[in-house]
């Protein structure tokens, strides 16, 4: 056996109506579209009557070493605990029209469409912890509910691709399943992010799937309408989507996941801006309807986690494969430059000093990669603020910790008060085998 087919399987191709359920193929797939007389049916039936489009959103991007809980008010943008539910119903519509977003996008080409929309919920939380069970299930309830009693001619869903449930580890997978157990035969078009970690349960039951091509992320709005429009085209009759998609056992750092030029000066690499430059390319020549590579979401303990590529042609299977393939032995091949060293912290700290000690006066900025809630990171430990004051840094602006106690604190003392608290630490990193180091400091609380 050689070495591609060892790591990677030799491919394998299915009918949607026969998919998979519950099975996780890690090797390349291809899954054809739905039967043409399926689509055509029912677009007789719903040319009689104003097309109905369901759009919803369920995103997040599950670190399961956090310690952040993802309960269902985190969706809401509300405090755990806080009872806070998210936005539903028309105030979806409401407050996304006109957005360049992805549910902006979807309410776009539902109006060219001359259809009517119904929109059950809009759910996003910032990076954080495993989903508690019951937000998950209040989500898919919502959407699920709606796919159950409106009876949406299309099916438009903003997803994120990396949320991991207590029960479920593809939540999007899970969602998609139970819509399909509904209404087999509905189209359905997915956005996900960049940072997805891809399962065939989402292959299987979409038609079509769209994927963000910058990093970091401002294309949501473009994303939707390419999974959009070929979706419109394949319920007018005039194309007939076949997805492929695989991955290859890569975990890209997230500090080599730019799609942008890196700094002037920089010996390193940054190898997505060129594969997502290809995915493009391949849409805008007519190879592909779409194109995605996700870099993947590796702050996750699951199976899947990491890199994959997923294309959607015009009914061309072998094509969608090629060019799938492509893709991943452009990623696999540049493997050594997704690879990110960290540098020391007493050596990155030392070499901030020389830096500022420069003629230029330029600020110089140390980034705490690893504490970055964007990834879902707590923003309370304390080691590299720790870190400057031991080297005795000033003239030094720290940001940020989150510490609500100590806010309190210094709250209740007052403008121009000289206390010392216990700053940070607050939270425990069992995963990881880490308990919170609290810092002692006496300073001044300038503002509030």
């Amino acid at each position: 056996m050689g070495l591609r087919q060892a790591l990677y399987g030799e491919g394998r191709t299915s009918r949607r109506l026969s998919r998979v359920l519950g099975a996780l193929h890690p090797e390349p797939s291809t899954v054809a579209g739905r039967k043409p007389e399926e689509v055509q049916a029912r677009a007789v039936a719903a040319s009689k009557k104003k097309p109905l489009f369901l759009i919803a959103q369920m995103s997040h991007e599950t670190n399961t070493y956090s310690p952040v809980p993802t309960d269902l008010a985190r969706f809401a943008g509300g405090l755990p605990g806080s009872g806070a539910v998210p936005l539903a119903g028309p105030a979806v519509a409401e407050s996304f029209a006109g957005t360049r977003s992805g549910v902006g996008a979807f309410l776009e080409l539902a109006e060219e469409a001359g259809a009517d929309v119904v929109t059950p919920i809009s759910a996003s939380a910032p990076p954080s912890g495993t989903v508690h069970d019951h937000a998950f299930e209040y989500i898919c309830d919502a959407i699920c509910d709606s796919v159950a009693a409106d009876k949406p001619d299309a099916i438009l869903l903003c997803l994120h691709g990396a949320m991991a449930v207590e029960s479920h580890e593809d939540g999007e997978g899970e969602l998609l399943q139970r819509i399909r157990e509904l209404a087999p035969d509905t189209p359905i078009a997915i956005t996900l992010d960049m940072h997805c970690n891809f399962y065939d349960e989402i292959a299987a039951c979409a038609d079509t799937v769209a994927g963000y091509h910058t990093y970091p992320h401002e294309d949501m709005y473009e994303t939707a309408m390419r999974a959009g429009r070929p979706l419109l085209a394949m319920m007018s009759g005039d194309a007939k989507p076949v997805t492929s998609w695989g991955n290859r056992r890569m975990l890209p750092h997230i500090m080599r996941q730019s799609t942008l030029d890196p700094y002037p000066g920089r010996p390193f690499k940054t190898p997505n801006k060129a594969i997502q430059a290809r995915a493009l390319e391949m849409e805008e020549s007519g190879q592909a309807l779409i194109a995605s590579v996700f870099v993947g979401f590796p702050h996750a303990d699951i199976s899947n986690a990491g890199l994959s590529a997923v294309v959607v042609t015009d009914g061309d299977e072998a094509a969608a494969a090629a060019l799938r393939d492509e893709l991943l032995d452009m990623c696999w091949d540049s493997r050594a430059d997704w690879v990110f060293e960290p540098e020391p912290l007493d050596e990155a700290v030392g070499r901030a000093m020389e830096m500022a000690a420069t003629p230029e006066e330029k600020p110089v900025i140390l980034l705490d990669h690893y504490d970055n809630t964007a990834s879902g990171g707590t923003m309370d430990t304390t080691t590299v603020l720790k870190a400057v004051l031991d080297a005795g840094l000033d003239d030094v602006c720290f940001y940020g910790i989150f510490d609500p106690a100590a806010v309190q604190e210094m709250a209740a003392a007052g403008v121009g008060a000289t206390l010392t608290l216990s700053l940070g630490g607050k939270m425990d990193m069992p995963a990881i085998g880490l308990t919170g180091e609290p810092l002692e400091l006496e300073g001044t609380v300038l503002t509030l």
